[in-house]
């Protein structure tokens, strides 16, 4: 299964982002209010990805720094060095690079500009699925359908 065939189930307005101005507490807003782990954080309006913000990156910085964090800019604490992939990449190849590099969204490029992102429960969704048609599929064949 290919990433393209996973954002195909997706609606494009999923794609949440922030400016690197906003204010950290802005952000948070987001993240609680639309039940999501990450947004993105771009200067023109979500057509590319200067980072990425996640919930994880907010409580760290809370730990270590308190809750002054808040106040902050977004680009303060974003994630600058972006892991992505392409709408052609194999789903569990992106599966395998947020299993390894320990993150759980991944920003979708097609010619430099986002398309989409993917979260491992995406991943996860689709490959389950896929497994489940396969399955079928050998039942099928053995019983002799």
């Amino acid at each position: 299964m290919l990433v393209r065939q996973i954002l195909a189930d997706k609606d494009r307005s999923d794609l949440l982002w922030v400016t690197p101005e906003a204010r950290v507490s802005d952000a948070v807003g987001i993240l609680s209010s639309k039940r999501v782990g990450t947004v993105i954080v771009s200067s023109d309006e979500g057509a590319t990805a200067a980072g990425i913000l996640s919930e994880r990156d907010v409580v760290r910085e809370i730990g270590r720094q308190g809750a002054a964090v808040l106040d902050q800019a977004v680009s303060e604490l974003m994630t600058r060095e972006l892991s992505t992939c392409t709408e052609d990449h194999d789903a569990v190849a992106v599966l395998q690079a947020m299993t390894d590099g320990r993150f759980r969204h991944l920003p979708v490029l097609r010619d430099g500009r986002l398309v989409g992102l993917v979260s491992i429960g995406d991943v996860v969704k689709a490959r389950l699925s896929e497994l489940a048609m396969e399955k079928d599929a050998l039942e099928g064949m053995i019983m002799g359908h």
